[in-house]
């Protein structure tokens, strides 16, 4: 099964890869990535030979997560370097700005035995960590054949991936025997992943990380959110819709419910986040066609107020900080069918959230906030408009969410210690027990 499965990424590298040739060469993608993917780091990466913990965050959300765990793992393995890997772009450049107590940043092997073995060399872990459910099988087999402890964290098994999963349930299960722990966000992630071939014994449910990793608005700013938010010295009483992380398609309903919204607050402003950098064009393009004043968010001037109808965010980095100046927060890749974006970063700041029918990929997290009328769900482009209408009209509705939203993070907290308990467990660390701060 394993030469098979090692065949069909061949294929498909092959298949793929004049796509890849065109983002090379059209955006500049992946062409600084390939001999790390390959297997070939820098010589300085590690140059002592030293054992670590490897953990791999596939993107941005993922890799910010990872801030729940590092401060703990950095002070109970002092002896062992901490290595990150990521995906993609975005992955990397956050991971490299933001996670300080990594020791180095480096992009995920392509997983053939070749590729995955140069890496092992290199990274010498004694722990793999995955997060959330990064099933790769090469790269798991070679830990198992290495005695490297592998750790499934945050891990969930999502409606639209469960079906795939288990179509290939015969192999998976071959593939899930080589990890020693799955620590899973919630039992209906647990019972798919033991569906799927999952030893219950090594299932635990532990909750998400994802509420564990959330800075706080007053660490935010003591960390660049001041300077970021020092170009949008907003007007008092201006509203300021945000449409964060969208994907291709969503952009011309968010525009259609703006002018609903500008219909009779007309002074408000609008702040689109493509989740991919390579749409920035195509977003600016739409709001101009549209009749907007449009502006980049690199073009603004400093401590003075954006004279633009809508704002293009064309940073990385930025946007978890700016929800502070937002009225009312649309979260992208949630009105096509797609599985939805993080909905916690707004909710922290306790701002009204707004997301559409498409949420499998948080499918648990979006239902708590409906449960508790923390967040709007809509089923439709006009029902985007007629909610955020709503929310820019009504203030005290908007505080109310807001503010609802704010104390179910708070309250959902608690996932960081049991998975510190899991890593324990799997390496012991030397000297004292763990004691994890709560």
């Amino acid at each position: 099964m394993y030469a098979l499965y090692s065949l069909a990424i061949l294929v498909l590298a092959v298949a793929l890869f004049p796509w890849f040739l065109y983002q090379a060469l059209r955006h500049g993608k992946y062409v600084s990535s390939v001999g790390q993917r390959m297997g070939v780091l820098p010589v300085s990466f590690n140059l002592d030979g030293d054992e670590s913990i490897w953990i791999h965050a596939v993107s941005v959300g993922e890799a910010l997560t990872v801030r729940a765990l590092l401060p703990d793992l950095r002070k109970q393995y002092p002896d062992l370097k901490i290595f990150l890997s990521t995906t993609t772009i975005t992955g990397q450049q956050i991971a490299r700005e933001r996670l300080t107590e990594v020791d180095a940043v480096f992009y995920f092997p392509f997983d053939l035995p070749v590729f995955v073995n140069r890496t092992m060399r290199l990274v010498r872990p004694r722990l793999f960590i995955m997060m959330e459910t990064e099933i790769w099988p090469n790269l798991l087999r070679a830990c198992k054949r290495d005695g490297v402890r592998t750790l499934m964290v945050n891990g969930r098994i999502s409606s639209r991936s469960y079906p795939r999963y288990r179509m290939a349930r015969g192999f998976f299960r071959q593939v899930l025997a080589h990890v020693d722990q799955c620590c899973m966000q919630s039992d209906e992630s647990a019972r798919r992943i033991i569906d799927i071939g999952a030893d219950p014994s090594r299932v635990t449910v532990t909750g998400s990380l994802k509420f564990e990793s959330l800075e706080s608005p007053s660490a935010a700013a003591g960390r660049g959110a001041g300077r970021v938010l020092r170009f949008f010295r907003m007007t008092e009483g201006r509203s300021v819709v945000m449409a964060a992380s969208t994907l291709k398609g969503e952009e011309p309903p968010v525009l259609a419910a703006f002018a609903a919204v500008r219909r009779t607050h007309p002074a408000t402003m609008l702040i689109v986040a493509p989740r991919k950098p390579e749409r920035f064009d195509e977003a600016e393009a739409l709001a101009r066609a549209e009749g907007y004043r449009v502006v980049r968010r690199s073009s603004l001037v400093v401590d003075s107020e954006p004279q633009a109808d809508v704002v293009i965010l064309d940073t990385i980095g930025e946007l978890a900080h700016l929800f502070q100046v937002a009225t009312a927060v649309f979260v992208g890749g949630s009105l096509i069918d797609h599985g939805g974006h993080n909905i916690l970063e707004p909710a922290v700041h306790g701002k009204p959230i707004v997301f559409g029918p498409y949420m499998s990929n948080f499918a648990e997290i979006a239902q708590t906030f409906l449960d508790a009328g923390a967040a709007v769900q809509v089923g439709s482009p006009a029902e985007l408009a007629t909610a955020l209408v709503r929310l820019v009209s009504d203030p005290a509705e908007c505080a109310r969410l807001g503010a609802s939203a704010r104390t179910l993070v708070e309250a959902n907290r608690g996932a960081r210690p049991k998975t510190l308990a899991a890593v324990a467990a799997l390496l012991p660390p030397a000297g004292p027990r763990l004691v994890v701060a709560r």
